[in-house]
């Protein structure tokens, strides 16, 4: 459900480990303070522990929370690590979090400029 989870308008993940021991409530109130979100709109927010095997998904439906969990069996998630903050995620970006990859990919081809023709 986390790979193609396509119900969100935005997701913005928490970079940096999140200790799992926090339930709704308290991953609403990292939204709320430490990265001045609201957590009642229809963007998704992704967690990771310190094991990088893990992810917690808070997503408001309308009604209320809805907490998603995985627990990878092998490999780990390429969880940006260097900062504190709620960082936005492209689509694109989104799903290559969930298959393992970094989400800043290098681009296959350079831009080509200063050609013209003779």
């Amino acid at each position: 459900m986390l790979n193609d989870f396509s119900g969100a308008d935005k997701v913005y993940i928490a970079c940096g480990y999140t200790d799992f021991r926090r339930g709704i409530d308290g991953l609403a109130s990292i939204v709320q303070q430490q990265f001045k979100l609201d957590p009642f709109t229809n963007t998704l927010f992704p967690f990771c522990g310190r094991r990088r095997d893990r992810i917690k998904g808070l997503y408001w439906e309308g009604d209320g929370f809805i907490l998603l969990y995985k627990r990878l069996e092998q490999g780990a998630y390429q969880w940006p690590r260097s900062e504190v903050e709620a960082k936005m995620l492209t689509p694109q970006q989104y799903r290559w979090l969930m298959k393992g990859l970094k989400i800043e990919q290098s681009k296959a081809h350079k831009a080509v400029t200063g050609l013209s023709m003779i």
